[in-house]
């Protein structure tokens, strides 16, 4: 992999990890539409580390604060302490995600091979944009949750490990079709990601010690690394100002739009 397709598919794994239209999609699909090479194990390492940087740094402030707050509740056994409950909402919403993981890894996995399987996720990425635009939002915040709704959350991030579904569509249209406000689900949808994306990144940095060499160069991870965070950071800031003004429609019709070429494509190669 050279250095321009490098930053190219940095930029575009740090954008669409946070807007609503599928990472993993863009992933398989722009590489495939380019005859570009497959990103190996390195690569794709280090964009997910990219974008967990990206997701720290703007929302340290509320993640030290999250943990003080969850910490304090432990201590004091004050579990239903309302500045603590969103910790706990993370920690809970992470769990569907984590196990449906470990046991269909490698059915998820398999789906990475067939762009055309991924372009058809893609459009039900579309469908449950506009599912949750024409039937989700409400006034509730993140401490006006409950358990069952940080665990229907979660079973939609873990759906999102499919590659086409999008991991910030699936949360945050679950959070609006649970009644949250845009920018309640919207903050919940990045927070809760920080554990999943650290996870993600920790198990494939394992992996890739245990390589005996890296197929790309260290110039192309270093950009790679650094065109994901920016893009995250930037389209993260984008996005929480986006959601309080406007809805998703507009990502659903590009998912739908994105989808429907790269079928027609397939098909006529």
């Amino acid at each position: 992999m050279d250095i321009i397709q490098a930053i190219v598919l940095g930029v575009v794994q740090g954008a669409t990890e946070f807007i609503p239209i599928s990472s993993s999609a863009h992933l398989v699909l722009v590489p495939w539409l380019l005859s570009w090479p497959v990103p190996g194990l390195a690569f794709d390492t280090v964009l997910h580390l990219g974008t967990l940087l990206a997701v720290l740094a703007v929302f340290w402030p509320d993640l030290v604060s999250l943990v003080v707050a969850w910490w304090r509740s432990v201590v004091q056994r004050n579990f239903d302490a309302r500045e603590a409950r969103p910790a706990w909402w993370i920690i809970l919403g992470t769990a569907p995600a984590a196990l449906m993981g470990t046991l269909w890894e490698e059915r998820f996995e398999a789906l990475f091979q067939s762009p055309l399987h991924v372009s058809m996720l893609l459009l039900v990425t579309g469908l449950w944009l506009m599912l949750a635009e024409r039937f989700g939002g409400g006034c509730r915040d993140m401490e006006d949750m409950n358990w069952r709704q940080s665990l229907w959350i979660g079973f939609a991030q873990g759906c999102a490990i499919a590659p086409g579904i999008s991991r910030s569509g699936a949360t945050i249209g679950a959070g609006l079709l649970l009644g949250l406000r845009r920018d309640a689900a919207t903050r919940f949808s990045f927070l809760l990601a920080t554990p999943i994306i650290f996870g993600a990144g920790f198990l494939q940095l394992k992996r890739l010690l245990e390589l005996p060499e890296l197929d790309a160069s260290l110039m192309a991870l270093a950009l790679g690394f650094l065109a994901a965070f920016l893009s995250g950071y930037g389209c993260i800031r984008f996005l929480m100002s986006y959601v309080r003004k406007r809805g998703l429609a507009v990502f659903a019709l590009y998912c739908w739009l994105f989808g429907l070429c790269a079928i027609a494509i397939y098909l006529l190669r």
